[in-house]
């Protein structure tokens, strides 16, 4: 019985991870993960959009002893776009505001985010279509810009 429920377990932890990795929008760099955030925040900047934070976790595995190739997450905004999601739907205010993860592997340097339209059905916005179309597309455009050589 214990094994069926581990193997159970292994399978619904596959699964997950699987689905986990089909809401997102995924893009190589040419440049490092700290060149690429700087390029990306730089834009933002220019274009209005908030910076909150950006967090350095190679560093924050560096203070407890372990290792882990660059990675850092920047957390950014604009309240025009986000607060109509979250006035239609006060839950998304968990994914918001928005973030942009870039890594690198085996010398390789990668950036992420989370689709729009992916959030839209997580958090049951159904009446915002312009809104995360208008979202959708500007991620599209300032990563790209981010980074292109």
């Amino acid at each position: 019985m214990r094994s069926l429920i581990f193997a159970f377990a292994l399978l619904f932890i596959a699964g997950s991870a699987a689905q986990a990795g089909e809401g997102l929008v995924v893009k190589s760099s040419p440049y490092s993960v700290a060149k690429t955030l700087d390029r990306l925040e730089g834009i933002f900047k220019k274009k209005g959009i908030t910076v909150f934070a950006r967090i350095d976790h190679a560093a924050g595995a560096a203070k407890v002893g372990e290792k882990m190739e660059p990675t850092q997450l920047i957390i950014f905004g604009n309240p025009k776009l986000g607060t109509p999601l979250m006035q239609s739907q006060r839950k998304i205010g968990i994914a918001l505001p928005l973030k942009v993860l870039a890594w690198e592997s085996k010398g390789t340097v990668k950036i992420a985010y989370t689709k729009p339209s992916q959030l839209s059905k997580r958090y049951g916005v159904v009446d915002r279509d312009p809104v995360l179309r208008k979202i959708a597309g500007a991620l599209d455009k300032l990563t790209n810009a981010a980074i292109k050589k």
